[in-house]
């Protein structure tokens, strides 16, 4: 999608695809669908969108190479590209770490896996076309502004910083990661409208939060102390079964914020008025 066709590019839409921490019924593992040609991460909730979205997608940044932010890459290159070369579209561009790239190339494109995309239907016309990103590089696409933020997790990985307009009120996710100092550093630079930020354990398991590298409330707590500003919280990445006990858990910290937790199909509008 040109800036000229979005329908507002003055705000952000982003559509929420999945924000689960593992699959279930009713339950999707995480993506987020920006203006409706660039997805945030391919987990499982790519699988709600119509084959005809999904050919509309033409850049996908991933966070890092877990199983359930890459899961759809394969599939969704596959399912869009008839469409794609009817209508004589460029590859999909994944932007990623090169060892996230290197990951996809060595497990998922190898012709064991998964077909290797980057070759067909041929190498001078693929379906996708990898990209490297590099933390704290800022790219323009189609009229978007994309920063790559740190991460702190068990294998490479970032977080972005999503804007319509340069300086413009900003959707930022940060990625799976544990304690970060890095990211609130930066962020306190920015002017953040929504953080989407993961929750992925309860307080009884904060060893295990720990050792895997992710966040529970009372960590949670922590990070949030060095967040400035009037800004929206969703928590995403939680576990099936688990959103009620772990949001009660956020809940007993104190806090003057805005928290909740992050559903799927719900849509996210980023402007300046809100």
């Amino acid at each position: 999608m040109t800036q000229e066709h979005r329908p507002n590019a003055a705000e952000l839409q982003v559509r929420v695809l999945g924000c689960s921490g593992s699959i279930a019924a009713g339950c999707r593992t995480t993506s987020f669908l920006v203006d409706g040609d660039i997805l945030v991460d391919a987990g499982t909730g790519v699988g709600d969108l119509t084959q005809e979205e999904i050919a509309s997608i033409d850049h996908i940044f991933l966070s890092h190479s877990h199983l359930d932010h890459v899961f759809a890459v394969g599939l969704l290159a596959d399912t869009g590209l008839r469409l794609r070369e009817a209508q004589k579209r460029p590859p999909v561009q994944v932007h990623a770490l090169p060892q996230t790239l290197d990951a996809l190339r060595q497990h998922i494109f190898n012709g064991v896996i998964w077909p290797d995309f980057t070759r067909i239907p041929s190498p001078s016309q693929p379906a996708l076309a990898f990209g490297e990103l590099a933390v704290g590089q800022r790219m323009e696409v189609a009229g978007r502004y994309i920063e790559v933020l740190p991460a702190a997790h068990t294998v490479p990985a970032v977080g972005f910083a999503i804007t319509a307009a340069p300086h413009a009120p900003a959707w930022v996710y940060t990625g799976d990661t544990g304690p970060n100092p890095a990211l609130w550093q930066r962020l306190a630079t920015l002017p953040v409208h929504t953080l989407v930020i993961e929750t992925a354990f309860s307080d009884d398991e904060e060893a295990l939060a720990r050792i895997s590298q992710h966040l529970c409330p009372t960590l949670l707590e922590a990070e949030l102390r060095a967040l400035g500003g009037d800004v929206n919280v969703l928590i995403t990445h939680i576990k099936p079964g688990e959103v009620d006990a772990v949001m009660r858990e956020i809940a007993t910290h104190a806090s003057a914020r805005r928290v909740r937790a992050l559903m799927a199909g719900e849509v996210l509008t980023i402007t300046d008025s809100n």
